[in-house]
């Protein structure tokens, strides 16, 4: 029962994720970041928790694929192996769809996965240490090169992303979800996958800390203006996702936290629910989900709004909030009875079944 519950509390949260990212991406794309109104502002409250939550999740999905506690020096070579092959096959799939979606995670997850592989069977402290390390190192990236540098902030384009330089410092520092800071939320992850969840108390000490982490930062940067004068303090503790300073990463992993605990704890009490069984199954497909929405996602959108999507993202002309909003959730509907009909015939979902044969 315990381990059911850790299963489902776990995908529920991926369900949860995949549908902020939804609000996320479609309002990046058709939407504006400067709309006051309550609805913008609501969906404004889930850029940068979603895509946190995502590699969190990610991070522990992995830990929890190799959580035995004992594997012979053979076991252990052939995981190491299938987690290169995903993350080969992530990081190629990434690349292809940034041409389409230059805002992709995936070809970062990839990376994370493949940094991941040297870490897998260290004692669970390392995971943590991996995580402090990465936000100290992107720090003094800060202090040596401009975050700014590449970016075309106005239209939020990389300019000179496929370029050697340009992809290196996009990839390791300044992209969207570059590897420093961003694999600290993975490795955070991985410790979480670590964790025995079958224990109340574990639940607890999560929401507890997630919970220092995320309320005083978050008050802090909605009172900073009225508490400080110096206007560069006030940017680095307001400062959201570009870049991501400390008191971004402090309250998100603080928000992932809470999140990932309620979802575990919560679950427990609708374990043969249905419905809650088939939002599950939405979060196992996330891949596939991912994918469709910002490929057959973004063109339906377009075609409803009369908003043409191209490679540039952010741009002008925005549609109304509520349409998003309403959008977002019709979408996700739609996600959810796919999965609930696909998963009748098969045990994963498609992109997943892909990734699975070729790295079995």
């Amino acid at each position: 029962m315990g381990n059911k519950s850790r299963i489902i509390g776990f995908d529920l949260a991926r369900a949860y994720a995949i549908f902020g990212m939804y609000i996320v991406n479609f309002n990046m794309v058709f939407g504006s970041y400067n709309d006051t109104s309550p609805v913008g502002k609501f969906l404004s409250l889930f850029s940068g928790n979603s895509s946190t939550l995502f590699v969190m999740l990610a991070g522990m999905g992995i830990a929890l694929m190799t959580n035995r506690p004992h594997y012979t020096d053979e076991e252990r070579k052939k995981l190491r192996h299938t987690v290169l092959k995903r993350a080969l096959f992530l990081f190629v799939l990434g690349l292809l769809l940034s041409i389409w979606w230059p805002a992709d995670i995936l070809h970062f997850y990839g990376l994370y996965l493949f940094i991941a592989t040297f870490l897998l069977f260290l004692p669970t402290r390392y995971y943590l240490i991996a995580s402090i390390l990465s936000i100290l190192v992107f720090h003094v990236f800060l202090l040596i090169i401009p975050f700014e540098k590449g970016w075309n902030f106005d239209t939020l384009e990389y300019t000179d992303l496929w370029s050697i330089p340009g992809f290196i410092r996009n990839t390791f520092y300044n992209g969207w979800n570059s590897v420093f800071p961003w694999i600290a939320y993975f490795t955070t992850g991985m410790y979480l996958g670590r964790l025995n969840w079958t224990l109340l108390i574990t639940k607890k000490r999560v929401f507890l800390l997630g919970a220092a982490l995320f309320i005083p930062v978050t008050i802090l940067q909605i009172c900073a203006q009225n508490i400080f004068t110096n206007k560069e303090l006030i940017e680095i503790i307001t400062a959201d996702y570009l870049p991501p300073l400390l008191p971004f990463l402090l309250s998100t992993i603080g928000f992932g936290l809470m999140l990932i605990a309620g979802f575990m704890y919560s679950s427990s009490f609708f374990l043969e629910n249905k419905f809650i069984q088939n939002l599950a199954t939405t979060g196992q497909m996330t891949l596939t989900h991912y994918i469709a929405h910002l490929t057959i996602g973004m063109i339906i959108f377009s075609l409803l709004s009369g908003k043409p999507y191209g490679a540039k993202i952010n741009q002008t002309d925005s549609v109304h909030p509520l349409w998003i909003l309403t959008f977002s959730i019709v979408y996700f509907i739609f996600s959810y009875y796919f999965s609930k009909i696909w998963k009748t015939k098969y045990k994963n979902g498609p992109l997943e079944t892909l990734m699975r044969k070729i790295s079995s």
